[in-house]
């Protein structure tokens, strides 16, 4: 492949690493996080054909590896990152806001204290490696989920990450296997499990709220994954036949999966899957 693209990202990461040799290792971060931009354009416009694709995410991972390397190293050695410290505060208090507006709110607490007993919110101890195949997904999962985690300024402005996977297919396919290892991979990320079950009530009102503070509670966690077993039960086509509860249901899950409240300080990453028999 002869793309112009393509060939300016070679350019760049071989300065890259020319700089990284050499121990001038901010320049070296910088011109790697670059290089793969290009790479990332690369792969979207010129690249053809799936083994060159996947040739060109191999690099980037490598790339991508050493730059969090040069991160670390770069972060020891300032005790305290000026842009880390703004934004923490501002999350901090973003927090506090929530909890104060809860505690005013006696049937949020109720809420999320059954959420809280429903969520599985661990992160499990399975590699990429331990996935037998399914290299496609892999991949796909490594850019939707790891690379906007670790590397978010590579994802600003038109190129946005995904907000939503589904994956499908019969029992005994890997898709609980493929979400267990994006958790371990998203080391740094807050991974929630919740059944559909879970998210349904009896009472008229309360499943809406209980989509809404699940979306709540991965936002005061995030970034976040929220993984729903089953959510076909929830979210299938419409009909004229459904009930009136299960259109709200659906109309408050689009609503929170487009994060339309607070679309520029919230960034949550969710996997759902449906089950095929």
């Amino acid at each position: 492949m002869s793309g112009g693209t393509f060939q300016k990202a070679i350019e760049i990461v071989t300065k890259a690493t020319e700089e990284d040799k050499a121990g001038n290792f901010e320049e070296a971060l910088r011109l790697y996080e670059h290089g793969v931009e290009y790479f990332l354009h690369a792969i979207k416009y010129e690249a053809q054909g799936d083994k060159s694709k996947e040739s060109i995410r191999a690099k980037c991972m490598q790339y991508l590896e050493r730059a969090e390397k040069l991160k670390n190293y770069i972060k020891k050695g300032t005790k305290k990152p000026m842009a880390t410290s703004g934004s923490g505060s501002k999350v901090n208090n973003d927090k506090d806001s929530d909890k104060d507006s809860d505690d005013d709110d006696d049937q949020s607490k109720k809420l999320k204290s059954q959420l809280h007993s429903a969520i599985v919110m661990e992160t499990p101890n399975v590699k990429w490696d331990d996935v037998a195949g399914l290299e496609s997904a892999k991949e796909s999962l490594k850019e939707a989920v790891i690379l906007p985690i670790k590397f978010p300024h590579l994802f600003t402005g038109k190129r946005t990450p995904w907000r939503g996977i589904l994956l499908y297919g019969p029992p005994g396919t890997g898709k609980s296997y493929l979400a267990k290892a994006v958790a371990t991979e998203a080391n740094n990320s807050t991974f929630l499990s919740v059944a559909s079950s879970d998210l349904v009530s009896k009472w008229l009102g309360e499943s809406e709220r209980l989509v809404k503070q699940l979306f709540t509670l991965a936002r005061d966690q995030k970034p976040a994954i929220i993984f729903i077993d089953e959510v076909d039960s929830l979210c299938a086509s419409r009909s004229e036949n459904e009930s009136e509860s299960a259109r709200r249901i659906k109309t408050e899950f689009l609503v929170q999966m487009q994060g339309i409240h607070c679309e520029a300080v919230i960034k949550y990453y969710r996997m759902e899957y449906r089950r095929l028999e």
